[in-house]
């Protein structure tokens, strides 16, 4: 085990001993008896852990451990303490310090000492890196589109992330919901702190309020330990409600009362105990309708609907398509250590012609099943799932179909949406193009759009 330590005391006998025991062991070794040099040092050197006496002239331990908390955060403190001061040496624990080591120490308890806090260093470094590495993968730009409708969320996103305003997100499900809910967390002050996720479909309500209040010890029948609800968890940071929709009366009622309050009780319990969260719900249910039918509190509503993101089907949002297949397809490659590869204009065709009732999502899936299951340098029309490719088949489907169902005006309808639908698709959804191909005018084919309610 390597890393750098920095020992300060005033007594110059200590710090030779430790410095002799400490480079034994093979660890970098600074050693200084001023501690105003000492807390220059720290501005200007990395360093893995401090080691420090408690009581020193002109700067104590105390104050050197506020200042390392305050501006390193992640670097451990170890206070030494004359056998007199245990309590000084309490008292700093309580203020921050990793540990304390009471004068005369052994050897033994100095490098366990300074082996945990190592360890503990390491880990506060991995977990820093982890949360710059989760804010880079659910940045704003990891939302593809180009589409009007895409561009308009993110301008409300913008605009929202910084705020402390609950969320509502609406949506059909595979839309994406629980992506713009992680990057409003990751645009936010709250970036650093928890994002917290819960499933509101994926526990019966009892079960449920466990999870999202916690529970003391002993409280129903199987409860050996008191534990966390999602929101203590979720402090200072985010949590997502997913399918809030669910959610029964009772456990609404609850809600209602924590977003009044910013505060809960654990199941069983009677302490209050104060929450700072941002809430974001979720939902591909008709909330107002819900409402109107006595499902869903009509107060809780208001209080969850203070802006509202809705996301729309991927049907809506074609010219999308093409941009979301390129990024998965790198996405999956890069994941997998496959070769990059593309996807031909045709197969792209057939991809944004298709409805997709599963949404990004299914996209998603699509995409990573042909790359997986396909040896071409360029997925072709072939690698596409039936289900896909029939898509495109509309026209002979609807001439198949033809002498069995006996309406003729339908299936002329039909055939005619599929044509209009084609030739956007060919035209990248630029209107005049497609009525070029189609041999109408544009006003004609404005009309034919509406007439079908065909959306991108």
């Amino acid at each position: 085990m390597s890393g750098h330590i920095l020992v300060i005391d005033d007594e110059k006998n200590y710090l030779l001993l430790l410095e002799t025991l400490l480079r034994e062991e093979s660890f970098e070794v600074t050693t200084l008896s001023d501690p105003e040099l000492a807390l220059s040092f720290l501005e200007e050197s990395e360093v893995d852990v401090v080691i420090t006496d408690m009581k020193m002239p002109k700067i104590s331990g105390q104050e050197i451990l506020e200042k390392i908390r305050r501006d390193l955060p992640h670097v451990p403190v170890i206070i030494m303490t004359a056998f007199g001061s245990i309590d000084g040496a309490v008292a700093a624990i309580r203020c921050g310090a990793f540990d304390y080591l009471t004068k005369p120490f052994s050897n033994e308890e100095l490098l366990l000492a300074v082996k945990r806090a190592l360890n503990f260093a390491r880990m506060e470094r991995e977990n820093v890196l982890l949360k710059e590495s989760l804010v880079k993968q659910y940045a704003r730009e990891h939302i593809v589109g180009k589409s009007k409708k895409i561009q308009d969320i993110l301008s409300i996103l913008d605009k929202v992330a910084p705020s402390k305003s609950t969320v509502l997100i609406t949506g059909e499900s595979g839309t994406g919901k629980e992506l713009i809910a992680r990057a409003l967390h990751y645009a936010s002050p709250r970036k650093k702190e928890p994002f917290i996720a819960v499933n509101c479909t994926a526990l019966n309500p009892g079960v449920l309020e466990s999870e999202l209040f916690g529970h003391e010890k002993g409280s129903f029948t199987g409860a050996i330990a008191t534990k966390k609800g999602k929101f203590e968890l979720a402090h200072k940071g985010t949590l997502f409600l997913d399918e809030i929709g669910e959610l029964s009366l009772e456990t609404q009622v609850k809600l209602l009362r924590v977003l009044q309050e910013k505060s809960i009780e654990r199941v069983g319990g009677s302490k209050t105990i104060p929450v700072d969260i941002r809430l974001v719900a979720a939902t591909n249910k008709d909330l107002k309708k819900e409402v109107e039918e006595g499902r869903f509190r009509e107060d809780l509503y208001y209080r969850l609907n203070v802006v509202q993101i809705h996301l729309p089907p991927l049907r809506e949002r074609k010219e999308d398509i093409p941009l979301l297949v390129a990024y998965f397809a790198s996405k999956i490659c890069r994941e997998n250590n496959l070769p990059e590869r593309k996807f031909s204009s045709q197969a792209l065709e057939y991809l944004t012609l298709y409805d997709w009732p599963g949404n990004v999502r299914q996209l998603e899936n699509v995409v990573e099943r042909c790359l997986v299951l396909s040896s071409s340098e360029v997925i072709g029309v072939e690698d596409l799932p039936a289900e896909v490719r029939d898509e495109d088949s509309q026209l002979k489907s609807a001439v198949d179909l033809l002498p069995l169902q006996g309406n003729l005006a339908e299936t002329l309808e039909k055939i005619e949406a599929a044509l209009v639908k084609r030739a956007l698709v060919k035209a990248n959804f630029v209107q005049v193009k497609a009525a070029e191909l189609l041999g109408i005018s544009k006003s004609l084919l404005q009309y034919k759009i509406k007439k079908y309610k065909i959306s991108f």
